[in-house]
């Protein structure tokens, strides 16, 4: 049975655009963004952030199309879901916790494991060369699909409707299916397509500076912009206590 004091109590839906927990979430999705340039187009057609394409990679891999992996795109998986039980863990650790501790220690783990990658990088190719051997890759997108995995274990527990931070398949749905066009009312518009540009706005950099052989650059962004949410983040005394881990 639900507790009074769990955030059951207060639905997600209910957070207004303007909460600091939205604007965390946008920001974190402007990172997936530039997580994902950086691994597709840097570290061999993979995805460390959005499973969806990275299922599809693999089966492309399996008939043999040329540029893709098998191998990077396991690691991906791999290593998303062990960040993914390491971010259940972590919330059953603060479920009677307030929520602002809970997600500042789940987005400073995400800051250093970050922090690892754009070590390596640096480490591996300290040239700004974009191109990286088998065991750096590896090592590159196992980092980052830990991260991310304990990102979306983490979204998932906070439950904020059309702000998912990684993928945007249902957001855009909702754009189209609640809009005026479809004799919907357009609710949480504004969220949704904030959810959408904040993406494009961490996607287009960091494909940027990966093609011009900047992908550590890339990656050190990435990690300051987490770190600077989990750091920064703060609610107010009443909202933290009405929405504690779920």
């Amino acid at each position: 049975m639900t507790s009074p004091s769990s955030p059951t109590s207060v639905p997600a839906a209910r957070i207004h655009d303007h909460h600091p927990l939205v604007l965390a979430l946008f920001a974190l999705t402007a990172v997936s963004g530039l997580i994902d340039a950086i691994s597709y187009l840097g570290l061999g057609h993979v995805f460390t952030a959005n499973m969806t394409g990275n299922v599809v990679v693999i089966g492309f891999a399996l008939v043999g199309t040329d540029g893709f992996s098998i191998t990077g795109s396991l690691t991906s998986l791999a290593a998303f879901l062990a960040g993914s039980v390491l971010a259940g863990r972590l919330a059953a650790r603060h479920s009677a916790g307030r929520r602002a501790p809970w997600l500042r220690a789940a987005l400073l783990a995400e800051t250093a494991l970050q922090a690892a990658a754009t070590a390596v990088a640096f480490a591996c190719a300290p040239n700004g060369a974009s191109e990286y051997g088998t065991a750096a890759g590896t090592t590159l997108i196992a980092l980052l699909a830990l991260a991310m995995g304990l990102r979306n274990g983490t979204v998932r527990k906070l439950a904020v409707p059309d702000l998912t931070t990684t993928v945007l398949t249902l957001t855009l749905t909702g754009l189209a299916a609640d809009s005026s066009l479809a004799g919907g009312d357009n609710p949480r518009l504004a969220r949704r397509l904030g959810a959408v540009l904040a993406m494009l706005a961490g996607a287009a950099p960091g494909a940027a500076l990966v093609i011009h052989g900047h992908l550590g650059w890339a990656l050190l962004a990435s990690t300051v912009l987490v770190g600077a949410v989990a750091l920064g983040y703060r609610e107010g005394d009443q909202d933290d206590r009405n929405h504690r881990v779920t």
